[in-house]
């Protein structure tokens, strides 16, 4: 059974999202401020984080930056507002996904499902499987223990980027289109994606490149997608 912390300084939000929650066999962690929830992310150990951007005491966004240091568990953003510059300023930050107040509770469950499907997959291959390593020059990624390594060195990458550079790294030289890349990592229908997967992206050129701004794997094709240069 997956553990999910939830934090909302709105208590009857956090009681709302527990209940849809605990219906489906989901053991839930409460939190009211970012604080809390970092303290909680340490204690509880949970699997999965829903927390709201707008907060007292340390707001959603800067509890994600700080928690982003010790846990890569997945993180679902609350957002009472629907501009693309929240939703984007969550997923600067380290956060995977987003949600947008007032939300229906079965969209909720189901990005909560993927959310915890996508870490899961990324938690290990069974035991006496294959090593299964992608190499691109000095890029390497090793999808049986999970690692990404650049001229021999290990990349930290969330979850996200790890399944995003792992499809383009399995096809070197093929174009995705954003479209694309949503719809295999996120298992839905692309809709408004194009922030979404720039945003993470842009994160994997920073982690992976020298010069992200000249990078040599990860390449665009404008007004196409984007590729891993053979």
């Amino acid at each position: 059974m997956s553990k999910i912390l939830v934090c909302d300084d709105d208590k009857e939000i956090v009681e709302a999202i527990s209940i849809y929650l605990a219906q489906e066999g989901y053991e839930i962690v409460k939190a009211y401020d970012g604080r809390d929830a970092i303290a909680k992310m340490k204690q509880e150990e949970p699997d999965l984080l829903i927390i709201d951007v707008m907060m007292p005491m340390l707001d959603g966004i800067h509890a994600t930056l700080l928690i982003r240091e010790f846990s890569k568990v997945p993180i679902l953003v609350l957002s009472a507002k629907s501009e693309d510059a929240d939703k984007i300023l969550g997923l600067n930050v380290g956060a995977d996904d987003y949600i947008t107040k007032p939300f229906n509770p079965l969209e909720l469950i189901a990005r909560v499902k993927s959310a915890l499907r996508r870490y899961q997959k990324l938690g290990g291959s069974p035991e006496g499987e294959n090593t299964n390593v992608f190499t691109i020059r000095g890029l390497s990624i090793d999808d049986t223990e999970k690692q990404v390594y650049v001229d021999g060195k290990t990349v930290s990458l969330t979850p996200i980027e790890y399944q995003i550079l792992l499809l383009l790294m399995k096809h070197p030289g093929r174009v995705y289109s954003t479209d694309q890349i949503y719809e295999n990592i996120w298992n839905e229908d692309a809709f408004g994606s194009e922030n979404t997967v720039a945003v993470h992206i842009r994160h994997i050129r920073e982690k992976i490149e020298i010069n992200p701004k000249d990078p040599r794997y990860l390449k665009v094709v404008w007004g196409v997608g984007y590729k891993i240069e053979k």
